[in-house]
């Protein structure tokens, strides 16, 4: 545009001072020699019209050159501004693995800021204008709102936070499975792992339970023992099945004498007692339970005989629930026990 107003210009001028030059001077020649070359005579207004048409060469060919070099430099701002826009989307994904690399020294400063950072939006965003990230800020918004979205075109990896929030609202909307987690435990985290084993082990059958024990928490194994002989989603499970279950948790004196107490409500005692007197023989941890759950059936001869065969320093809580017991005091048990009772 400006090469065309220059040129319409300086043809003007040129012919305006040609057209002067020839009218005034009609008759005048010259010839000059150029490094020892005659030129031929040549009218006047030739001469002096010849470094005006030099000049306007050489300055279109230097505006043709800044020209070129303009839009090589407008071309790498505008590719520096498709990455930064990838580079915001990154952030907003939350894209661990970026390899954006920029061509200009100001686009080069403010990515090296977003692509070490993550951006969290903190409230509604009015249209950009670029499809890409308006599509992004949608997608991230509707997983923040606990809505479940299809992220395979993003190729981010399975750890990424906004891909284990999304997995979550799958999860919470029915969307996936509890046994496929529990089948693929690498793809989430452990919090959806857990959370789902919560879930599944309050209906799931022993086998089942069985099979994903390498997820046993101390809270979902209270869950467990909870159904057993209960009214609904009872648990079929032997003797020995349970002291295998409570084998796969790290348990502490309380916890086995709070197993005791859940148990209770539903198991048959004669079970509930064969079951702590086996277990407090492998384990003897379990025997402050055994204690509890004889004293709680009022089976006094066998934790009299545990007591007796103890240390004096062991058991002080229940030998003063026996000694009390021996005057005649009745006093419910979990009032001896130093922790509280489930």
């Amino acid at each position: 545009m400006y090469i065309k107003r220059f040129s319409i210009a300086a043809f003007i001028l040129m012919g305006l001072i040609g057209s002067y030059f020839y009218v005034s001077f009609p008759n005048e020649h010259l010839a000059v020699d150029i490094l020892g070359v005659h030129s031929a005579t040549l009218p006047i207004a030739f001469w002096v019209v010849l470094p005006m048409v030099l000049l306007y060469l050489a300055t279109i060919a230097h505006m043709l050159f800044a020209s070129i070099v303009g839009s090589f430099n407008l071309r790498k701002y505008r590719i520096d501004s498709e990455t930064f826009e990838d580079s915001i989307r990154d952030a907003l994904l939350g894209r661990i693995e970026r390899h954006n690399s920029y061509k200009t020294d100001r686009y080069s400063l403010f990515g090296k800021v977003v692509d070490n950072s993550q951006l969290h939006l903190i409230k509604d965003v009015p249209e950009t204008g670029s499809e890409k990230l308006d599509e992004t800020i949608a997608i991230v918004t509707k997983i923040n709102a606990g809505e479940y979205v299809d992220l395979k075109k993003f190729y981010l990896s399975k750890a990424n936070p906004l891909v284990q929030k999304n997995n979550m609202n799958a999860y919470n909307a029915g969307d996936i499975a509890e046994e496929k987690i529990l089948n693929n435990v690498d793809d989430y985290l452990d919090e959806l792992v857990s959370l789902a084993f919560t879930n599944y082990a309050k209906t799931a059958p022993l086998t089942q339970i069985e099979k994903y024990k390498a997820h046993l928490t101390k809270p979902v194994l209270f869950k467990i023992v909870a159904r057993v002989n209960a009214v609904e989603n009872t648990l079929d499970i032997s003797i020995d099945s349970l002291i295998a279950l409570f084998k796969e948790v790290t348990l502490q004196k309380e916890d086995y004498i709070n197993l005791s107490a859940t148990l209770a409500e539903h198991m048959l005692p004669d079970e509930r007692i064969k079951l702590f007197k086996n277990l407090s023989d492998e384990v003897e941890l379990a025997t402050a339970a055994y204690l509890y759950t004889l004293f709680d059936l009022e089976m006094i001869a066998p934790a009299e005989d545990i007591l007796e065969n103890s240390q004096p320093d062991e058991y002080i809580y229940f030998k003063a629930y026996k000694a009390l017991k021996d005057c005649h005091k009745n006093f419910p048990i979990e009032l001896f026990i130093p922790h509280k009772i489930l």
